[in-house]
This record gives C-alpha cells, structure tokens and sequence, in this order.
C-alpha cells in the first residue's frame, strides 16, 4: 500500500505545525505550507522552461520555472530538489544553489484553488536534455535568460503567477554564480 504524498503545514512565522496530505491541500481555502522552485541552467547559461501539463490541477498550460515540488516532512530541501528533478524532469541536478530564501506568495487560479506557498527559489545545473513526465510537463524549451526577463515582461499572462514574480528577482550576478562550476579549468 503506498502512502499519499504529504506536505509540511506552516503558520505565519514559517514554522512546521503538521502535515496534510498534498492532494487534499490545493483547494479555495488552501493552508500555508512548505515548497520550492527550482531553475535549471545548461552548460551555454541557458534556462529550462516548462509548460504545466493541460490536466494540471491549477495554472495548466502556463510557462514557468524548469520545476516545483514540496519537501516530505524531514527531507532536506536540496534533497527534494534532486528527487523532483528525477521525478518531473527525468534529469540529475547539480549544484543546487539557494537562491531567493524568502519567497512566498498566494495567487488564485481562475478556477478559484488557491496557492499559498512559503517557497524558496533554488537554481541548479543540468548536463542533459529533459525526459517530462507527461502528468507534470507537456511542453519544454531551453531560453536566454534575457529573453525569459522580456517574455514576461510582456506577456506575464503566458507564465505562472510564482514565475512572474520569481524572475525579476534573480538577478544576472546570481545567474553567473550558478555558472561559476561550469567554469573551465585552467
């Protein structure tokens, strides 16, 4: 018998105060709980892009960050962005980087599911193209950042209300310090 997948419950100060199960969580009335971004970059600086599934329960066919996920109740973060990576992406993250500690955020779907999310931003790098998981990803592109920044920029409704507000944030010296163990040797 498997067991659902669980999310950590937070009150206002950031502070773990039980569990639910993540299935049960995204409603009109939905708690505040743990999460994560995460933006993959490739060896030529580029980002990984994803497209949300067409049977997504909320925001399904927006652009936005390469992927998402919620740590398990005790797992490590940077440990939940390797599992995710492999499980949404079918790729192996490395250096994972801590980028935007503080986000959260609560955005409605037109749908009215509510998403209310204390969700840090990491960034990571990728050696090899995505294999998507159908249910999570329909749809993915490598971008230059700058066409990323304009994108939304211009048509912020092509992109996740999360992704909207996460890029503005990270900034080109964060982009280049996730580049830095791509770096040649010398």
């Amino acid at each position: 018998m498997s067991h659902p997948e669980l999310v950590v419950l937070l009150d206002d100060h950031l502070t773990p105060i039980g569990t639910a199960a993540k299935a049960t969580v995204h409603t009109a009335n939905t708690p505040l709980h743990l999460a994560f971004s995460c933006y993959v970059f490739d060896r030529h600086g580029r980002v990984l892009l994803t497209r949300r599934a067409l049977d997504k329960k909320t925001w399904p066919g927006v652009w936005t960050n390469s992927f998402c996920g919620h740590p398990a109740p005790g797992e490590p973060a940077e440990d939940a962005v390797h599992r995710r990576g492999e499980q949404e992406l079918g790729i192996t993250v490395t250096g994972p980087r801590l980028s935007i500690p503080d986000f959260r955020y609560t955005a409605v779907d037109a749908s009215g599911i509510v998403e209310n999310e204390f969700c840090p931003v990491w960034t990571a790098l990728a050696d090899t193209d995505p294999v998507p998981e159908p249910t999570e990803v329909c749809e993915w592109r490598w971008a230059d950042w700058s066409d990323v920044v304009a994108a939304v920029n211009h048509t912020p409704f092509l992109f996740s209300p999360w992704a909207q507000l996460q890029i503005p944030r990270l900034h080109q010296p964060l982009i280049d310090h996730v580049m830095v163990p791509l770096a040649p040797s010398v």
